[in-house]
């Protein structure tokens, strides 16, 4: 699962596999915490993050959605997402 940002100690990954399950979400490891953020609706949908951390994640996916859901699409195809610019 290759990473496509980090930022602020947070890693962001997405697998590259054909047919990974929908809705088009993102991977967050931030320290022990994981969690799933579903790009379109911009919202946590498993796992746990810490508060503050999540903030800056969803406003993150806000501003990248339009890359994240090309990204998207790359890695159903089995091809290798893009890296996307941090938040900075």
């Amino acid at each position: 699962m290759p990473t496509i940002s980090m930022f602020y100690g947070i890693i962001i990954r997405m697998y590259c596999a054909p047919n990974e399950h929908n809705p088009p979400h993102i991977h967050v490891y931030y320290q022990d915490d994981k969690a799933v953020i579903d790009i379109k609706r911009v919202e946590l949908t498993q796992g746990k993050l810490h508060k503050k951390k999540l903030r800056l994640v969803l406003a993150w996916v806000e501003l990248r959605q339009e890359d994240l859901l090309a990204d998207w699409e790359l890695a159903q195809n089995g091809e290798l997402p893009f890296k996307i610019d941090p938040l900075r």
